[in-house]
């Protein structure tokens, strides 16, 4: 008796070793990122808005769409998020904060990366939050409540109530300069901080007006 003998399936073609462009993206490296920052406000009045500008960057500087990209600042338990923005179609991004509180903190931008992309982070200087003083200004020479002699070089503030070695950040005319509290007074109504010869010359401070004042 012949038994017949099946048929002999055909051979299924091998894939050319070294394609990898059917591989799920899943599998693929994380593509390097970058963020460019074109414009920051970061010297703003007690209530105002604080904002940055920028792009994020992929492969070649391609733009990276619809990604989220956050604004932080460092404290003292390290980085918190003020802000988040979704970037748009050409990559770029606005972030907006409003700020409440006064006082000087780094601030940087951050995306937290995906399957797709690696994370990037960029710092982008110091947020200066201030409020309106009255302030003049004072000279000679004498002896100092906190210590020292006053000289025509010396840098700081008199201030009846902030503590000696209080550091300040004061800004006037676009020039800003931070300096300790090393006196008392002004002992005029409406005026908060006497400024010494030396402070008063670099922010091109007048006799009397107001300042922004980190305190």
């Amino acid at each position: 008796m012949i038994v017949p003998t099946p048929p002999i399936p055909a051979a299924v073609p091998l894939a050319p070793v070294g394609i990898s462009s059917a591989l799920p993206s899943s599998l693929l490296a994380p593509a390097r990122t970058a963020l460019s920052v074109r414009s920051a406000k970061l010297n703003i009045l007690d209530g105002s808005s604080a904002s940055v500008t920028g792009t994020l960057l992929g492969t070649q500087r391609a733009p990276l769409a619809r990604r989220v990209v956050v604004l932080q600042a460092l404290g003292n338990h390290g980085w918190s998020t003020l802000a988040r923005a979704r970037t748009g179609a050409k990559g770029r991004f606005q972030l907006t904060y409003v700020a409440n509180a006064l006082g000087t903190r780094l601030l940087r931008v951050r995306f937290a990366g995906d399957g797709l992309d690696r994370p990037s982070r960029r710092r982008i200087g110091t947020l200066n939050v201030y409020r309106l003083a009255g302030a003049s200004w004072y000279g000679g020479g004498g002896s100092l409540a906190c210590g020292g002699s006053l000289t025509s070089g010396t840098l700081g503030v008199a201030n009846k109530t902030l503590p000696c070695g209080t550091l300040v950040t004061l800004r006037y005319g676009g020039r800003s300069i931070r300096v300790p509290v090393i006196d008392r007074g002004p002992y005029v109504e409406g005026r908060e901080f006497d400024l010494t010869e030396a402070t008063k010359q670099a922010l091109g401070f007048g006799d009397t007006g107001n300042v922004w004042s980190t305190r």
